[in-house]
This record gives structure tokens, C-alpha cells and sequence, in this order.
């Protein structure tokens, strides 16, 4: 083989690993990118995953508090219509007892 042959051969072959160097560091470039955009993903879909909670939490304490409130207002206005039954029934009370202290 003439030395110029020897030459191309020894070329290609560096040109060939040169390429093949650059397509493993291509390679991993892409690899390492796309890790670091699935792990910038996964964040971004934990914060809206935390944030979708705070807000349900939130709803569900705003429904809880007007619950209890309706449920407040509701003994609320049973504890005054008690009061109310209780006044007037006292007089009549007091009437009878003191009925049957006399007439013993």
C-alpha cells in the first residue's frame, strides 16, 4: 500500500473518531438536557400538584366555616325559641306552684 493510501486510511479513521467522539458528546448533551427538562417538569407539576391541595384545602375550610356558621345560627335560633317558650310557661309555672303550696 503506497504511503498516500496509508495516509487517507489513517485520516479517515481519525475523521471517523472524531466524529464518532462528537456524536457520544451530542449524545449525552441530549440526554443530560433532557433529564434536566423532565426534572424541571416534575417540579413545576409538584408545585401545581401542592397548589391544586392549598386551594381544595382552602374550599373545603370555607365550606366548613359557612357549615358551622349555618349550623350556629341554626341552635342559635332554636336556643331562642326555647328562651321564649321557657318565659312564657314561667308565669303559669309559678302560678301552679304556688296553687299547690297554698292548698296544702
Amino acid at each position: 500500500m503506497s504511503l498516500e493510501a496509508i495516509e487517507k486510511v489513517t485520516q479517515a479513521e481519525n475523521e471517523a473518531r472524531e466524529r464518532r467522539a462528537a456524536a457520544e458528546a451530542e449524545a449525552k448533551r441530549i440526554v443530560a438536557d433532557a433529564e434536566k427538562e423532565g426534572q424541571a417538569l416534575l417540579q413545576r407539576q409538584r408545585s401545581a400538584g401542592a397548589e391544586a391541595g392549598r386551594e381544595l384545602l382552602r374550599q373545603a375550610e370555607e365550606r366548613a366555616a359557612a357549615a358551622a356558621g349555618e349550623t350556629a345560627q341554626a341552635a342559635e335560633a332554636e336556643a331562642a325559641k326555647l328562651r321564649q317558650a321557657a318565659e312564657e310557661r314561667l308565669e303559669s309555672a309559678a302560678e301552679f306552684i304556688v296553687g299547690r303550696v297554698v292548698s296544702n
